[in-house]
């Protein structure tokens, strides 16, 4: 039972679908609710559209960045703000149909924590698709999270994901990958995805590179974020073992009277090279366990009693 159902919509210069957006929300939202409209540096009428929004009902709420953040700092931002036991994210341009709100809560309610929306009939340019399912594609094999749609804003959260998460860059498309790293389970349904009606997209191809740089990061930290030795320590071993049979080889070598030229300089770089690698990797083991060990084992207690 969803006794607080919250809404995190960040909008960039949305004005002519925000009222139309509300609406949708409220209509087909079957329990008590928040809205949390991010104003993400908008120059057009969207945060005066918000205030009359919010002084005609009092679960509207209203933070305004300063200036074009993004749309992973304007989550975040609604991410540390919210109430509900729910969470749900959606865009505000009218793309994502307020109709499937009960689904998601449906699946909620089968005991999944994360519900990722997936854009099954993508109403979008060619230029834009192509690129997204091979996005898709290349994030699933780097993860391991077997998802059809990363892109899709339209997904649902018990709290106690979004509390856990730290998105900065364009990590707000990581969030799934982020939620099974910690343990958290995750389905995915097909949704309906509308054309744009008013406006043009923010976002434009070069997200696909930023986001593809993200991925690898996500994908080192859901190996090692709690085991960078395991990492550095690989590296480190094969550059020291290299190292040191060049090093064997050419002693050898020199005591067979064969000229070894520059090779020792090689192994040496390759041993002073392997050793850098074991410090980075004790230097990193002893950043987690200082910093991060005890917020990390909490995260993954699911009850006690």
């Amino acid at each position: 039972m969803v006794t607080l159902l919250s809404f995190v919509i960040p909008c960039f210069n949305e004005e002519e679908s925000l009222r139309l957006l509300y609406e949708g929300i409220v209509r087909h939202t079957p329990c008590p609710y928040e809205i949390l409209f991010i104003n993400d540096g908008s120059t057009d009428a969207s945060a005066d559209i918000i205030k009359q929004l919010r002084q005609a009902d009092e679960n509207v709420h209203l933070i305004s960045f300063r200036k074009n953040m993004g749309k992973s700092a304007a989550l975040q931002a609604g991410f540390q703000t919210v109430k509900g036991s729910v969470v749900i994210t959606m865009d505000a341009d009218l793309q994502d149909e307020p109709t499937e709100i009960p689904r998601f809560l449906e699946k909620i309610q089968e005991g999944y924590d994360v519900v990722s929306g997936w854009k099954v009939r993508r109403l979008d340019p060619w230029e834009k698709r192509l690129p997204s399912k091979l996005f898709n594609r290349v994030v699933s094999a780097l993860s391991g999270v077997k998802l059809h749609d990363f892109n899709c804003g339209f997904k649902a959260y018990r709290a106690e994901v979004v509390r856990q998460v730290n998105l900065y860059g364009e990590l707000h498309r990581f969030i799934p990958v982020l939620a099974y790293r910690n343990g958290f389970s995750i389905a995915e349904i097909g949704v309906k995805h509308n054309e744009r009606k008013f406006g043009k997209s923010k976002f434009g191809l070069e997200r696909y590179l930023r986001g593809l740089f993200d991925a690898m990061t996500v994908s080192f930290l859901s190996k090692y974020h709690l085991k960078p030795m395991h990492f550095f320590g690989r590296f480190g071993f094969y550059s020291t073992l290299a190292g040191a049979l060049l090093l064997v080889y050419q002693t050898i070598a020199w005591l067979c009277g064969q000229a070894i030229a520059g090779g020792f300089w090689l192994s040496l770089g390759l041993l002073v090279l392997g050793i850098q690698l074991f410090c980075a990797g004790l230097m990193s083991d002893m950043i987690v366990e200082k910093t991060f060990h005890k917020r990390y084992f909490e995260s993954y207690v699911k009850e006690q009693m």
